[in-house]
């Protein structure tokens, strides 16, 4: 009998040392985390979008 509670997880981007990964969580919700190294971050969908944005304009910032 599968527990349905377990999160359904799924890579979204991976390099050798950092991982970003999808969470559909028994409850509806996703998040999303992002392992650097020793540190992981946590995101609900809201915070996902906002630190997309940010990194969007980081990258048009720093490129030449």
């Amino acid at each position: 009998m599968s527990n349905q509670t377990d999160p359904k997880t799924e890579t979204i981007a991976e390099t050798e040392n950092y991982l970003a990964w999808r969470a559909e969580e028994g409850d509806g919700e996703t998040t999303y985390h992002l392992e650097l190294n020793n540190v992981t971050l946590h995101f609900f969908t809201e915070e996902w979008t906002e630190f997309l944005d940010l990194v969007n304009l980081l990258v048009k910032d720093t490129r030449p």
